[in-house]
């Protein structure tokens, strides 16, 4: 055995003492009585601010208004206190690139005069905007690298929180990641736009039906998929500490086929993570609620309460970067890729999606009265009908390295996008469609119809878990996000194509309306149009069969496979005029996210591709030729003492280590060539094609033979940890 995995598995034999006396005797008050204790919530802002300036930022939470620089002045004092009486030293702009990760720039409160004094500030200004260089973050040719002035910009729709990071902490305000020129350089400014877009197009729609409805917001539940693992093991593995997942390595004979993982009970070592990850969550503001095993070893998930989606894709990036610190005090890694180990489940992180008015109304909910069905009715079949016209996009969307490791496989959704409705409102879905002319009958007997719509957020368990985009009760579920992402993608593009939607559908009723068609009648002939076009995207069977594969193509419906090919999409007119119209991006803005997402695909391949080369020749090869060694010295052995066919078992042995070896030999060098070529490709999008469709399926080859000789090579030579003992907590 190496050195390297002799010390990783010794470690954890070291770890495996009795639990502590103290075991279980952590914070044990209520969780209302600290929740959100290291936010500046409501409670914080009533206290530390004057009325006027509070009630201003209540404002601008809920309605959009700008706060002016003098009123600046006032939160930031109001801000700092509450900050530095619980002992904040720094503050920092929390922002979210375009690298998928946060960032954060921290400065002191600690400042000094012109004549030498030392004083504490925190002025509106540093609150507002601050230039954080950012020269290297991608920008997709937006700036240049010596043009260093990108900016952050408050978010006052997101709390500012204190982050705690050992002894210090830092007071975390939300920001926006702008250019000079004010074009967006993160995911927040988008998500925002696209924010503004839906409430604009979605209130006409709404005031259909309630005159009273004069904001329509888009809500969000995540749940979060991912891997645990000791962490010296973690650090054994170079290519799980490099690329996030596992490179080589065999699957364990055992792994998840007893299915005896999902919803078991949880090791402890895990189990003290989630309970210190949970309360770190709360006093945050995090409301998480449910933890459990997901179907992989070694696999969980996390899941919140549904909240505002500009909020909850914050809270969901903070639970990231929370959980990797969290892991480490246990001495554990978390893995995020969305495939870190072969043959066995990858992770996800679903996106639950809702709309919900100022009302109080979840307009993705069935009432209990037929008007309130027609309103239902108006929101998921304009939902289904913007997922039909712009599933391309939202395919775009999703695409990235990892997630092509997991689209398709056995727990994920494919790459064609379908939708989900379940087999009631299927029924319904058809007799509209399926009804004669409209005439003031058949809108009656529509109605009747609507009005006897099954409770489905009593009984949603009808769900088809194959299916990238379902509807499940009262929200449609968009499964085929990865783990790794940043939420605020996807749901960018979810409420610009129901922005876009509902636009359309509010031009269609109008017009009929100005023709004499009374409105109910008009709403459910516009409804019936779309749902005979949208046929094509319903789908209740099963999404992996290669049947279905078949029959959408014969719908005419997309199957990206790959990330560059699910990509090009951005380069049409078609997403020019989706985002643009929106105003959610410009053409630079969406030249310049196409170039950076390409960039990193790119990138992360090119990562895995040298790791690999590296693991094989430095590591993999050495210890196959010392066994080879052996086995040749013992069969030489036998021979000299006349037992040469008692050696056939070496024999055999010695030869499929030379016949893998031989195919890693050719693979590298197929790999190595077709990679020098992707380096002096002439385009993103030809290297991006040259790494996918010429170094990828080497890269697989390699590892096809490696892992044939992790079952052939003397346990004691092989230098990886094995997935055996990665996969099983203890």
């Amino acid at each position: 055995m190496s050195l390297s995995r002799f010390n990783a598995l010794q470690t954890i034999e070291n770890r495996l003492e009795p639990l502590p006396a103290d075991f279980g005797e952590g914070r044990f008050e209520n969780i209302a009585s600290y929740f959100g204790e290291n936010v500046f919530g409501d409670e914080a802002m009533k206290k530390y601010l004057p009325e006027n300036a509070y009630l201003s930022v209540k404002a601008a939470v809920q309605s959009g208004q700008k706060l002016g620089r003098e009123l600046a002045d006032v939160i930031a004092k109001g801000m700092k206190e509450w900050a530095q009486e619980k002992n904040c030293t720094h503050f920092a702009h929390w922002f979210q690139p375009l690298t998928g990760k946060t960032a954060e720039k921290h400065d002191s409160f600690f400042s000094m005069t012109h004549d030498g004094r030392v004083i504490e500030e925190f002025t509106g200004s540093a609150l507002v905007q601050q230039e954080p260089d950012g020269s290297s973050f991608p920008s997709g040719g937006m700036r240049s690298t010596f043009e260093a002035r990108g900016y952050t910009v408050w978010d006052p729709t997101s709390p500012a929180f204190i982050m705690e990071v050992g002894d210090g902490k830092t007071l975390c305000i939300p920001t926006i990641f702008v250019t000079y020129g004010g074009e967006a350089q993160d995911f927040k400014l988008p998500l925002l736009r696209s924010m503004a877009f839906l409430d604009k197009a979605a209130v006409p729609v709404c005031q259909l039906f309630d005159p009273k409805v004069n904001k329509v917001t888009a809500t969000l539940g995540w749940e979060q998929e991912y891997f645990v693992i000791d962490e010296a093991l973690f650090n054994a593995r170079p290519d799980l500490a490099l690329s996030g997942r596992t490179l080589l390595g065999r699957p364990a004979t055992k792994n998840q086929q007893l299915e005896d993982h999902y919803f078991g009970s949880i090791p402890e070592r895990v189990y003290l993570f989630m309970r210190d990850l949970e309360t770190e969550s709360h006093k945050l503001g995090i409301p998480v609620r449910t933890r459990h095993n997901e179907v992989a070893p070694a696999q969980y998930e996390v899941a919140p309460v549904f909240e505002e989606v500009n909020v909850a894709v914050d809270h969901n990036q903070l639970l990231m970067d929370v959980m990797e610190r969290v892991a480490r005090r246990h001495k554990l890694r978390v893995l995020f890729h969305e495939k870190p180990f072969a043959g066995i489940n990858g992770s996800g992180k679903h996106n639950n999606w809702s709309l919900g008015a100022n009302t109080g109304v979840n307009l993705l909910s069935p009432g209990n009265t037929p008007s309130r069905n027609l309103r239902f009715l108006t929101f998921f079949v304009n939902t289904i009908m913007a997922v039909y016209k712009y599933a391309d996009i939202l395919r775009a969307s999703i695409a990235h390295a990892g997630n092509d490791h997991r689209l398709g496989a056995n727990e994920a959704p494919p790459a064609i996008i379908s939708v989900f409705i379940g087999e009631a409102m299927t029924k319904l879905l058809g007799q509209i469609a399926n009804g004669k002319k409209t005439d003031d009958a058949a809108v009656q007997r529509a109605l009747d119809l609507i009005s006897k719509l099954p409770n489905l957020e009593l009984d949603n368990t009808d769900r088809n878990r194959t299916s990238p985009f379902a509807f499940t009760g009262n929200k449609f579920e968009i499964r085929a996000v990865g783990s790794s992402q940043n939420c605020a993608g996807p749901m960018t593009v979810m409420n610009t194509m129901m922005g876009l939607q509902l636009i359309d559908f509010k031009t269609d009723v109008d017009k009929l309306m100005a023709k004499g068609t009374e409105k109910e009648e008009a709403i459910l002939m516009a409804l019936k149009n779309y749902i005979r076009k949208l046929k094509p995207i319903l789908f209740e069977g099963n999404n992996y069969s290669d049947e279905w594969r078949e029959e959408a193509e014969r719908r005419g419906l997309s199957n990206h496979t790959n990330t560059p090919d699910a990509l090009e999409i951005l380069r049409s007119k078609t997403a020019q005029g989706f985002f643009g119209k929106s105003g959610v991006l410009n053409a630079t803005e969406l030249d310049a996210f196409l170039n950076v997402q390409l960039h990193a695909y790119c990138t992360k391949l090119a990562i895995e591709a040298k790791t690999l080369d590296e693991l094989v020749n430095s590591s993999i090869m050495p210890a196959v030729i010392r066994y080879q060694t052996e086995l040749a010295e013992n069969i030489a052995s036998m021979k000299a003492i006349g037992m040469d066919d008692a050696a056939d078992y070496q024999k055999d042995v010695l030869k499929r280590l030379a016949k893998y070896a031989s195919e890693i030999k050719e693979g590298l060098e197929k790999m190595n060539k077709a990679f020098d070529k992707a380096h002096h490709a002439e385009s993103l999008r030809e290297e991006a094609d040259i790494l996918c469709n010429k170094v990828k399926p080497q890269m697989e080859r390699i590892r096809e033979a490696v892992d044939e000789l992790e079952g052939l090579v003397d346990d004691q030579y092989w230098p990886l940890v094995k997935y055996r003992e990665m996969l099983f907590v203890r």
